[in-house]
């Protein structure tokens, strides 16, 4: 079993552990995920996507979980450098140098931060909005919590609004039907005509230029120097107008983003015909599959290893059950994205250890209780019996109480196993993979095929999981 599994594992994660180019990351975003397949085709590289926000591509690059990945001149300066100033790319990279960094490629187009409104509302710049307190205002998660964001708008201009949370793949249908009255967009989006948002002037000039350019480690082009040297072929190719075609052709042509990459890059021009049958059973099926299985049983082997001890000590020492229990309890209490935020500091790189980390933690609690809970419920004459018999106390652990005990243990790795099948699909937003992959990219699109396609296989995953532990249950049982 425990053969099995490990190879399980090694076929999850070789794939990337060996790559030839540099690693390119992509924010969770439909401009970011196809500049990022851009990127590694141009690279030859791995594209590890949808990695969140820009905190978490800054902690990749300064752990060499990620080499390089497109970013915008003035959320380097807001975000990674704390400053108001306007910077150029020079200014920008002298102050980049001591963080081991550096920005190159301006690859040709701006894409700043905007705020659209419905066309029905006579509105043409911000500083009208203070004027309009009733407008619900949907913004993205992201944004809400830059500075180059909600709060410092929000001082620049002295707006009353008080937004709420919004994924900004969902954000333009949400506007349509009526539900939010304002959002915040990026300039180059492709749904921007087509919904007929009205895009507010920025009157006060709060927001930054916003230039792609790339962001990298500074040491990655003497690293990769070939791949540096094709990537700077794209410096001043992607206008705003071929990159909102770029947009369209993956938000509304629903083509997937490798596909929209290779087009741009002259692989000819893709098709859009796609059905369910043919986005779950895509190529990356077997892939997403074994890093699916590979999160799941890994961390669910670390944690039967650490919670059947937890719970014996707590069965089996006095005072020790509740502590124990309060403890993995807690533990279940955090949310996955705020764990897996927290765990890449500490782990010092993002992907695989992270997520890992973070299911052995929410394993812990149905197996730590079973096995207390298994324990306890073995008839005191059963353990006087084996007294009585002569055995040691470790002789009635290992030859009575927990074979009794067995069925309640297994029915606690049971509940962790198809908790966690479902908890990996989260581990995608910080490169972990499996098909948790589809279902990011689905909320970016707001795609029901692709979330679909990422959603059946994880569920199907979890019954099977369920279907083998009710067989294994029932062969202990007749034992």
């Amino acid at each position: 079993m425990l053969r099995s599994v490990a190879l399980v594992v090694l076929a999850a994660f070789a794939s990337g552990a060996f790559a030839a180019g540099p690693v390119v990351g992509s924010k969770r975003f439909t401009e970011s995920y196809i500049l990022g397949e851009i990127l590694a085709q141009v690279a030859g590289g791995t594209h590890k996507q949808g990695l969140g926000n820009t905190a978490i591509l800054y902690e990749a690059l300064k752990s060499g979980s990620v080499d390089v990945y497109p970013e915008y001149t003035g959320t380097i300066a807001r975000e990674i450098l704390k400053t108001d100033e306007r910077l150029d790319l020079a200014a920008l990279n002298a102050r980049l140098a001591p963080l081991g960094l550096a920005a190159s490629v301006p690859l040709g187009f701006s894409n700043s931060y905007a705020l659209g409104a419905a066309e029905k509302f006579p509105l043409r710049q911000i500083s009208q909005l203070k004027a309009h307190p009733g407008l619900r205002f949907g913004l993205s998660h992201e944004f809400l919590g830059r500075r180059d964001g909600w709060p410092g708008l929000r001082a620049a201009y002295g707006l009353p609004q008080k937004p709420r949370g919004l994924d900004h793949g969902l954000a333009y249908e949400a506007l349509a039907a009526g539900e939010v009255d304002l959002i915040d967009l990026y300039t180059t989006d492709a749904k921007i005509e087509r919904f007929r948002i009205v895009v507010l002037e920025d009157d006060r000039r709060f927001f930054p230029p916003y230039d792609a350019v790339l962001l990298h480690r500074a040491d990655a082009p003497k690293h990769f120097p070939e791949a540096f040297a094709r990537l700077k072929e794209l410096e001043g190719r992607i206008d705003a107008a071929a990159m909102r075609r770029l947009n369209a052709r993956a938000e509304i042509d629903r083509l997937p983003f490798a596909a929209v990459a290779s087009e741009f890059l002259g692989g000819g021009e893709a098709s859009a015909r796609r059905t369910l049958w043919s986005a779950v059973f895509a190529p990356d099926f077997p892939r997403l599959l074994a890093e699916h299985l590979g999160l799941v049983l890994g961390s669910l082997l670390a944690a039967v290893a650490a919670g059947v001890p937890l719970g014996i000590a707590a069965a089996k020492v006095r005072g020790l059950a509740q502590p124990v229990l309060a403890l993995t309890g807690l533990l279940q209490t955090i949310p996955a994205l705020a764990l897996l935020a927290f765990l890449i500091p500490i782990t010092g790189t993002i992907g695989v250890w992270p997520a890992m980390l973070a299911l052995f933690l929410y394993a812990l609690l149905p197996i730590t209780r079973n096995t207390h809970a298994g324990l306890t419920q073995v008839p005191a004459g059963l353990r006087q019996a084996g007294m009585a018999m002569g055995l040691v106390p470790r002789q009635i652990l290992f030859a009575i109480e927990l074979p009794l005990a067995l069925p309640t243990i297994l029915a606690g790795v049971k509940t962790s196993a198809v908790i966690n099948v479902g908890t990996v699909t989260i581990a995608a937003f910080i490169g972990a993979g499996g098909f948790g992959e589809r279902i990011s990219q689905g909320l970016a699109l707001n795609d029901h095929t692709m979330l679909l396609a990422g959603a059946l296989p994880a569920a199907a995953l979890a019954l099977a999981m369920h279907a083998a532990f009710e067989v294994a249950e029932r062969f202990l049982s007749r034992a």
